[in-house]
């Protein structure tokens, strides 16, 4: 959609109060103050940590709220301020939309642990609209081989899962496997595979075997009819378990089929405590771990790894004027396996 009633205003979809959806309307267009830059909106992912703002459920929430989170477009203007891009550039924005530079994480260079971190489309207006404005501190660049479309997942699901194998600890030739073939274990199979991991993927059913091999895994467990642990047993142990799910039910069996030293690396946000003693972790050293996010320049190194490698991410695309149906086939599951909105 482009229409607007004056150069100040764009179309959004915004929702105004907790579990009333989505609201299509004109809405104040931010004009770059400062380091920021306005970006012209060309795809936003729609991820299912989206639901917060749908729902309520998650701490700092502002009201009247535009989501997304997954942002990718051309920058239409900049800032006094601006020194590194320009009129034209394609950038995304992901998780990490802000951070104050002066926390001690920050002084770090832990951007994405910012302790006043703020997240597009929780913490600040998201990429459910025409435009967006953003420092170009949080800008990452996209490369050319990737579409925007391509590209929006990439800066969030792709990234979480790229630099939590990336800082696991493993070794290529290591058994890794990723716990869910869905969103993000979709992404998570391709990247350990073209990291060099023996690449096990784990999901309930038969009917993701195909799939998970024609995407990098070198073997399937079917959670619902085999023993999870006890087949990563029979290969030496997993170095790695990538659990991309949000059950902990689910999670909480794979410790057993970790190696000496072996870690089960958590980006699924999940709820409910794991159900582990300390005997299961202490004689063979092994650890539970979260990962979040990453950066700008994670998800710029993140999407030049894909453009290196052809990985891509599974997509089904809607038009902006159809957020509503791209939502609800993302919440229940029917999208294969990240939703996009184009403009």
């Amino acid at each position: 959609m482009t229409v607007e009633t004056s150069k100040s205003l764009m179309q959004a979809a915004q929702v105004a109060a907790p579990n009333k959806g989505f609201q299509i309307g004109p809405v104040e267009r931010k004009s770059p103050t400062g380091n920021e830059v306005l970006i012209k909106v060309q795809a936003c992912g729609i991820c299912h940590s989206d639901m917060f703002p749908h729902t309520g459920h998650f701490p700092g929430l502002i009201y009247p709220i535009t989501p997304g989170h997954e942002i990718v477009g051309l920058v239409e203007e900049v800032g006094p301020d601006v020194k590194r891009l320009k009129k034209g550039d394609r950038i995304g924005v992901g998780w990490h939309g802000w951070h104050c530079q002066v926390c001690d994480n920050c002084r770090s260079g832990d951007f994405i642990a910012c302790e006043k971190l703020l997240t597009p489309g929780i913490s600040m207006q998201g990429g459910y609209a025409e435009y967006a404005t953003f420092s170009e501190l949080v800008c990452a660049m996209v490369p050319e081989k990737l579409t925007s479309s391509e590209a929006a997942p990439l800066m969030c699901a792709g990234v979480t899962t790229f630099n939590a194998l990336r800082h696991a600890g493993a070794q290529p030739g290591d058994v890794v496997a990723i716990l869910g073939v869905g969103g993000l274990g979709h992404l998570g199979v391709q990247f350990a595979n073209k990291m060099g991991f023996h690449t096990i993927a784990i999901a309930r059913g038969q009917d993701k075997i195909k799939m998970s091999l024609e995407l990098g895994a070198h073997q399937y467990i079917d959670s619902e009819s085999q023993d999870v642990a006890a087949e990563l047993k029979k290969l030496g142990g997993a170095k790695v378990v990538l659990a991309t799910v949000t059950s902990t039910k689910a999670m909480s069996p794979t410790v057993d089929g970790l190696c000496l030293g072996g870690k089960l690396l958590v980006v699924g946000a999940g709820t409910e405590p794991f159900d582990v003693t300390p005997l299961q972790l202490l004689g063979a050293r092994k650890s539970i771990s979260g990962w979040p996010s990453g950066s700008a320049k994670d998800s710029e190194e993140c999407m030049q790894f894909c453009a290196l490698t052809g990985i891509r991410p599974m997509l089904d695309r809607f038009p902006f004027k159809d957020v509503e149906k791209a939502y609800e086939c993302m919440i229940s599951g029917k999208t294969r396996f990240r939703a996009v909105i184009e403009y």
